[in-house]
């Protein structure tokens, strides 16, 4: 750490210096600039450069490393670890840096570092384009796709890093790199899945997919019905094509428009059915879920901007999340899996999750990202708002995952996790794959200034 007066000189400099603005403790809003999704995190940081622009990150870059400090990077701020803040060290945070650039032309859109999932989603509707994006309309479009970005269109278009064309990035020394598959390719390849290992991303460039229509079918169920009903879905998915797709939740009964009155606050099995295509077309699809009794449902088509605010989460409570990739889904393990949605702490915001695989997600396997393979996801989502709750639900996550262990595949996607130790890290990209990425740590990224995060050590 440098000397006293140093460090007053440079903070100085620096809030001089950058377009954006440089937050440290004590300063009007440096409480709620150091707030992140998950309300059990609470780290002060010693700065928070709140960047504009590409030279504001290499500024605030060079002054971390000019100091030593720790260096954390914020796009959305969803990471369940808390991934986007340190303690006494400096948070390059991104979110001022939201622009989107869609180009119909290429079918493609630049997206800055800090946009969020409803930035990207809302800019390339009027064109009827998207690209696959994350289950709710507030994460972080840097971190998503970085780390692999799976959501509800990945089986029709692929995970997100497949859609991946180019990063523009700031490395360890302040130095600001193009990745393409052209240009620093290595460097390209390590960012399908890597993370923010290699620097900071301050924008991404995505390929876009015609999507004129899409449409949604939610369907509540009462828990008894939920393994009956999660059979007919898997049936749904197994003969359908990769344009359908969506999940099965068991959450508490959300208010109205969605549900009666009557069952708000209640435990219900919700099996979402999505379609990249018009209402008809997934009617047909979901008509044997519609002919199961259920008390509420929405078939509808709809902008799929305005479904991924649908399911949103909002920020400031506490969570805890992990997730298994599975074999298959055999009848035995549907009735696990809906045996155990009662633990969870109800009323809450906790979601009791599957979501299938296959179709696109199966595509380019030579990427860092060892979970295509798997049929199906089973995703605790653990989101309450009492401390009391805290070992329930805490509790209720390890239990979901150890009822699954006979059909686990071993790979887990990082995104859907927190720190769960090295061996999580290493299932999440591959042993081969890890070996190649610390390769290119060493090149890009020596001292490993960028590890906050599921971190890949230098070789």
């Amino acid at each position: 750490m440098a000397p006293l007066s140093k460090a007053r000189t440079a903070l100085a400099a620096l809030r001089a210096d950058l377009a954006g603005e440089v937050l440290a403790p004590g300063d009007p809003g440096y409480d709620g600039a150091r707030t992140v999704f998950n309300a059990m995190i609470d780290r002060h940081p010693a700065v928070i450069a709140q960047c504009e622009t590409k030279a504001d990150v290499v500024r605030a870059v060079r002054f971390a490393r000019d100091l030593d400090l720790k260096i954390a990077v914020r796009g959305g701020g969803h990471s369940v670890a808390g991934m986007a803040l340190n303690d006494n060290g400096l948070v390059v945070d991104l979110r001022r840096m939201h622009d989107v650039t869609v180009h119909p032309g290429s079918a493609s859109v630049r997206v800055e570092g800090g946009a969020v999932m409803s930035h990207l989603d809302r800019a390339t509707q009027p064109h009827g384009l998207a690209t696959t994006g994350a289950r709710v309309s507030t994460a972080g479009v840097g971190g998503f796709v970085l780390g692999g970005g799976n959501g509800w269109l990945d089986r029709a278009f692929g995970l997100a890093v497949d859609n991946l064309l180019g990063v523009e990035l700031v490395t360890a020394n302040g130095s600001t790199v193009l990745a393409t598959a052209r240009e620093n390719p290595e460097l390209f390849w390590a960012l399908h899945g890597g993370g923010g290992n290699f620097g900071v991303a301050t924008a991404l460039t995505l390929k876009l997919h015609e999507l004129p229509e899409f449409s949604v079918a939610l369907l509540m169920f009462v828990p008894e019905t939920g393994p009956e009903a999660i059979r007919i879905y898997r049936e749904i998915i197994a003969t359908g094509p990769p344009e359908v797709g969506g999940g099965v939740l068991y959450i508490t009964g959300p208010p109205e428009p969605f549900v009666p009155g009557q069952l708000v606050g209640t435990l219900l099995c919700a099996v979402l059915v999505t379609y990249v295509g018009g209402e008809d077309g997934l009617r047909k699809l979901a008509q044997p879920l519609l002919a199961l009794p259920h008390p509420a449902e929405v078939v509808s088509a709809m902008p799929y901007a305005d479904f991924q605010c649908m399911l949103d989460v909002p920020p400031g409570l506490r969570n805890h999340w992990s997730a298994e990739y599975l074999t298959a889904l055999p009848d035995e393990l549907v009735d696990i899996f809906c045996a155990r949605a009662p633990s969870m702490p109800v009323p809450s915001s906790c979601r009791h999750v599957l979501f299938p695989q296959g179709g696109a997600v199966a595509g380019p396997p030579e990427y860092p990202v060892p979970y295509r393979d798997a049929a199906w996801t089973v995703h605790p989502f653990g989101v309450w708002e009492d401390p009391a709750d805290d070992e329930k639900a805490l509790r209720w996550v390890r239990d979901v995952r150890a009822d699954v262990r006979p059909w686990r595949t071993g790979a887990v996607y990082l995104n859907f996790i927190g720190d769960e130790g090295r061996d999580r890290v290493v299932a999440g990209l591959g042993t081969e794959n890890l070996n190649r990425l610390a390769r290119v740590k060493r090149q890009h990224d020596p001292d490993n200034v960028f590890r906050y995060n599921h971190n890949i050590p230098p070789a």
